[in-house]
């Protein structure tokens, strides 16, 4: 395992170093599943997964994975009740929690969005993803945009070597009219993250060099870290806006 592998933020529905390994059936499926998904197949996962879950319905870590593939494949009324099914069965888990808050933005339920973001929080306070979903989802809200600042300053004060939550924070900044706040943001990310190109882009529009993209609509937002329009998984679980 690489330095970065070791550092690196563990993923909705990714087991963490301390996972045991499967048993039942259940387990072995479900793993299988996640093997898959994270050999950039998200469409055999799902596959995969389906029966699994049909067999046995009260696995949450299944109905959380299965979420998290939804989401990728852009199936986001699917993502919504597997995220939904999930929430039943493990409430204090703030994955599934995020992961419906993130497709009721995508879906335009805004105040759902920003209510299940908050209620992840809630149950996991020190995480940085859910401070960052709540501001990706207030923004997406098109309001609140000082409370998406606080929360995007909050997600880097947990965590302040992500060059995403630097990202985030200066998409609030510029929603507030902060330029030079949210250039020296962008900076930042790009200190971090040199090759990202979304961060490039952003920074080139505050400074006059490149006109900013037409708005899109929310359901067309392209995961944060998805290169060149591939099907490949996202580095992070957020969207940036374009």
């Amino acid at each position: 395992m690489t330095d970065l592998d070791a550092t690196r933020t563990r993923q909705p529905g990714e087991p963490g170093p301390g996972t045991p390994e499967p048993r039942t059936p259940t387990e072995i499926g479900v793993a299988r599943a996640a093997a898959l998904f994270e050999r950039v197949d998200p469409a055999a996962a799902a596959a995969h997964l389906e029966p699994v879950l049909a067999a046995d319905p009260g696995s949450a870590a299944g109905w959380i994975l299965l979420a998290r593939i939804r989401l990728v494949l852009d199936e986001v009324d699917k993502a919504l009740d597997a995220a939904n099914r999930a929430i039943a069965l493990a409430p204090e888990d703030p994955r599934p929690l995020a992961m419906a808050s993130r497709a009721f933005t995508l879906l335009g339920r805004h105040e759902e969005a920003v209510a299940t973001a908050y209620r992840a929080v809630i149950v996991e306070p020190k995480n940085p993803l859910w401070h960052d979903r709540v501001a990706w989802a207030l923004l997406a809200a098109d309001r609140q945009y000082a409370d998406a600042e606080q929360a995007a300053r909050t997600a880097i004060g947990l965590e302040p070597n992500e060059a995403h939550y630097y990202f985030t924070h200066g998409v609030t900044l510029d929603a507030l009219g902060h330029a030079d706040q949210a250039r020296q943001a962008f900076l930042i990310s790009l200190r971090l993250e040199p090759e990202n190109p979304v961060a490039q882009h952003r920074l080139a529009v505050l400074n006059g060099e490149s006109v900013r993209a037409p708005e899109r609509k929310k359901r067309g937002w392209k995961l944060f870290g998805k290169r060149g329009g591939t099907a490949a998984m996202p580095a992070r679980p957020e969207e940036h806006l374009p």
